[in-house]
């Protein structure tokens, strides 16, 4: 959990680095999670061997923001402290999108509903959601993200878990054990950052610095944070 990131990480075997800098698009994770009797555990999957980005790696739940998440119906709004953590670096539409992402990827992944279905679609529960940190891809990788990862808890979804083929794998992993599959560095990083948030009083917790991770390990505090 101490190795830094390479640019191999990011870049899918015979395909070169990119001449400049590819643009980072806009990502949301979550990390659902649940007390055990073993202990605190978050919900993750290993990525399929087809994948172009960080291929058979253990990862969270998500992926990049959609266009049709800025106007997805929701059963309820951010909380006030998710909110502006999201909007330090975002403005208000973007950010409540990259929160419906996150629901959509969830149930899309794991089939895990972090709200209610009507007709077919989801209209997403924002409340339980808080805000954990951000990270950006290095910019010598050819696929590149600007992901916010945020938490909820497991009790806050429905439905069964059940995978899509996108992660494989599926389970709740203990935050203080080591998995059986490869994580991804900055996976790892997260983690701990979730690790030490939640080792935190509960009244401490939005009150803590806002953490971003630039390129390869760099943690640095947000603008104001």
């Amino acid at each position: 959990m101490t190795e830094t990131m390479r640019p191999t990480d990011f870049i899918a075997a015979g395909e070169a680095a990119p001449a400049r800098p590819v643009h980072p698009r806009h990502a949301a994770t979550l990390l659902l999670w649940r007390e055990s009797d073993g202990g605190l555990e978050v919900l993750m999957g290993v990525r399929s061997v087809k994948h172009r980005f960080m291929p058979s790696r253990l990862v969270f739940p998500g992926g990049r923001v959609d266009l049709e998440d800025r106007t997805a119906p929701l059963l309820s709004e951010l909380h006030p402290g998710t909110r502006r953590a999201l909007e330090r670096q975002a403005p208000p539409r973007l950010s409540r999108a990259i929160a419906v992402a996150a629901a959509r990827e969830l149930l899309e992944e794991t089939g895990l509903i972090l709200g209610r279905m009507e007709k077919g679609r989801l209209h997403a529960d924002l409340a339980p959601m808080r805000y954990l940190c951000r990270a950006v891809t290095p910019p010598m990788s050819p696929v590149r993200f600007n992901a916010r990862f945020l938490t909820a808890p497991a009790e806050a979804v429905s439905g069964e878990l059940a995978g899509s083929g996108e992660l494989e794998h599926l389970e709740y992993h203990r935050v203080d054990s080591t998995p059986a599959h490869e994580m991804a560095p900055i996976t790892a990083k997260v983690l701990k950052e979730f690790r030490d948030l939640m080792a935190l009083p509960e009244a401490e917790r939005e009150t803590r610095p806002m953490i971003w991770y630039q390129g390869r390990d760099t943690r640095r505090l947000e603008r104001g944070g």
